[in-house]
């Protein structure tokens, strides 16, 4: 079978292949699948055989239709785990552990369990999936790091060649992973920006092969934000989390929010689930950003809302995004959903990874601002105490 064919919702382009649309909107699969049949049972008969990883929804996925194509480390399945409340502990009035602070009272995803350690082995293993259906040779990526190390593991799976493109500040612990899965790294001076726009110019040849395009130039994008092969794999997450609570969805989900690629990824596979008539309704979906780098925040309430203490959230260097990609999209889905998005500063970012830890839950900080996100709806009453609410943790703790 074809590769399926993409399709831009701003001008209505229908391509082959191209990392965006030629009128600059991001893309998207024109046909992505809908299963015309009940949700598998959890036992028995038409059971999801949950050792496939993620491609057990192999008919929920716009690539991988032939299995031999799959480039794939077992990924997925996670598991999802009752957080019961915060933990007991003797410090006491700041809401720390032990304190007054209100109890999670939610499910944990424990992302962090993944192969190379963070949710972004979703996204690399369709990715680069879709790069073995196009015969892509070599792939190239900009990340500040779990994104990174993700497609340059998945590329020296796939036997593709890779280069990622990071910031000159990006964390030691971070770029080994890259470098040891045999991927070139390049580091460039100056903003995140300046970090994606060195790597589209290194794209190099023209028309859909080149620095607008795809598979036919001297490298093929594999971004977690653009390409939309990632967000195939990031709805995965939606999938697995019906599944695990038996085809209920709950009644909301909060990530962390950077460009988007687990939050959009969610929508897409709940809204999936609903039009499959697997699941009865889409969570309401939250996403938390890092105080003073903040942009969904600052346009849904206002400066002060994006930067509440005056400080750059620099324990949550992972989701500092200015400038989202898709950030329309995720404004939608916030609206669609009933859902909001929060600053989460560092000193709350810090205190909650602090009671992750001290909880059995060994993630890396910027992971933490969805359970202090979660924690503070809980407080001003966007969510009540008896909503059913899962949490992704996105990334390990082994990452520094």
């Amino acid at each position: 079978m074809s590769p399926r064919r993409l399709s831009c919702a701003e001008c209505g382009a229908a391509l082959t292949d191209r990392w965006r649309c030629e009128c600059g909107a991001p893309l998207d699969f024109a046909d992505p699948p809908i299963p015309d049949r009940p949700a598998p049972e959890p036992t028995g008969g038409e059971a999801l055989d949950t050792r496939d990883g993620l491609w057990a929804f192999d008919e929920l996925l716009a690539v991988g239709d032939d299995p031999a194509d799959r480039v794939t480390l077992g990924e997925g399945m996670t598991p999802l785990v009752d957080a019961d409340r915060a933990p007991s502990g003797d410090d006491s009035d700041d809401g720390g552990p032990g304190g007054d602070a209100v109890p999670w009272n939610a499910g944990f995803k424990l992302e962090y369990v993944f192969p190379t350690g963070s949710f972004k082995d979703r996204g690399a293993t369709t990715t680069l999936t879709r790069a073995r259906e196009l015969g892509v040779e070599r792939v190239v990526e900009d990340s500040s790091g779990n994104a990174g190390a993700a497609i340059a593991t998945y590329a020296a799976r796939a036997g593709v060649d890779a280069a990622v493109y990071v910031p000159a500040d990006a964390k030691e612990s971070k770029l080994r992973a890259i470098r040891r899965a045999g991927a070139e790294t390049v580091r460039i001076e100056g903003s995140r920006a300046d970090v994606t726009a060195a790597c589209v110019a290194a794209l190099g040849g023209g028309g859909e092969g080149g620095a607008d395009g795809g598979s036919g130039g001297s490298a093929w994008y594999a971004s977690h934000a653009w390409n939309p092969a990632f967000f195939e794999g990031t709805a995965t997450v939606a999938y697995e989390i019906a599944a695990q609570r038996g085809w209920d969805a709950p009644d909301a989900v909060v990530t962390p929010l950077g460009h988007g690629t687990l939050f959009l990824g969610a929508y897409r596979g709940f809204r999936r689930l609903e039009r499959a008539g697997w699941i009865d309704a889409v969570p309401r979906l939250f996403g938390a950003q890092a105080a003073g780098v903040a942009p969904i925040v600052r346009e849904l309430h206002g400066p002060d809302a994006a930067d509440p203490d005056g400080r750059v959230n620099d324990a949550a260097d992972g989701i500092q995004i200015a400038e989202p990609v898709r950030k329309r999209k995720v404004l939608d889905a916030v609206a669609e959903t009933d859902g909001d998005a929060l600053a989460v500063t560092e000193s709350a970012a810090e205190r909650e990874l602090d009671r992750l830890h001290r909880a059995g839950f060994y993630t890396e900080p910027t992971c933490a601002v969805a359970p202090a996100a979660l924690r503070e709806l809980r407080e001003r009453g966007d969510l009540a105490p008896d909503d059913d609410v899962v949490v992704p943790l996105t990334g390990s703790g082994l990452k520094g």
